[in-house]
């Protein structure tokens, strides 16, 4: 199966660990940060499609990290489920206030943590389609394993930012997504390209994709002062 990529964050190791060994056992890729700098920084090197944060983290918590997040462009939209041992429903409140998906009091069940990953992951990304190894919206499929384009069943060939982009643009769904964001995602957060790189670049997907299926290329829509967005379907 495609591998949706979840990142822990989490200072305590045993926690850590235990959650990761179960994630990957379940079919998905993660990675462990153990504060909230090296959060911040393995977020913008790769964003990932949840993350599972601790609220008591060193130096900075979990729930200014969480706040921090919903704040900045690129990662407002990022799920995230908090763990945590703060069980009063003032704590409850406040995360889910900031904006957090769900809350988790330790200890917990790995189970329920599995099940509640998935809730969210489909809740956050219900038009994206997983199968095996391949993202499929619309009549665009990608495999990241085999790292191959198709539209309507016939081979896209991609330069490697083109195919960055369209995967960027794939793991978000329906979402628009500016310009500063797809930026981020597909050269990393202190690229020193501007934003009329990013415009190149999706010119070139589309060329790409106009080759094969003018459909597929219908659906990398612009969206006017905000940014660009793969739609289920040409318009």
């Amino acid at each position: 199966m495609k591998k949706p990529y979840i990142l822990i964050v989490e200072d305590e190791a045993a926690i850590a660990e235990l959650v990761a060994i179960n994630l990957r056992h379940s079919g998905f890729e993660c990675e462990v940060a153990v504060d909230s700098a090296q959060a911040q920084s393995m977020v913008f090197e790769r964003l990932p499609d949840l993350v599972l944060l601790d609220w008591m983290l060193p130096t900075m918590s979990g729930f200014s990290l969480a706040k921090q997040w919903r704040s900045q462009i690129e990662t407002k939209l990022l799920p995230i489920i908090m763990l945590t041992a703060r069980a009063e429903e003032a704590d409850k409140v406040a995360g889910l206030d900031v904006g957090i998906d769900d809350y988790m009091t330790k200890p917990f069940s790995t189970k329920e943590l599995l099940a509640r990953v998935r809730a969210v992951l489909r809740r956050r990304a219900p038009d994206v389609v997983v199968s095996g190894s391949t993202l499929t919206v619309g009549v665009i499929s990608l495999d990241s394993v085999a790292h191959r384009v198709t539209a309507e069943g016939k081979d896209v060939k991609l330069a490697p930012t083109e195919f960055k982009l369209l995967n960027a643009l794939l793991q978000q769904g329906d979402k628009v997504l500016k310009r500063e964001t797809l930026q981020n995602m597909v050269w990393g957060h202190y690229s020193d390209i501007d934003e009329r790189t990013v415009d190149v670049h999706i010119k070139r997907l589309r060329e790409a994709l106009t080759a094969v299926s003018p459909a597929a290329s219908a659906q990398v829509e612009t969206i006017r002062g905000m940014g660009y967005r793969l739609s289920k379907s040409a318009l």
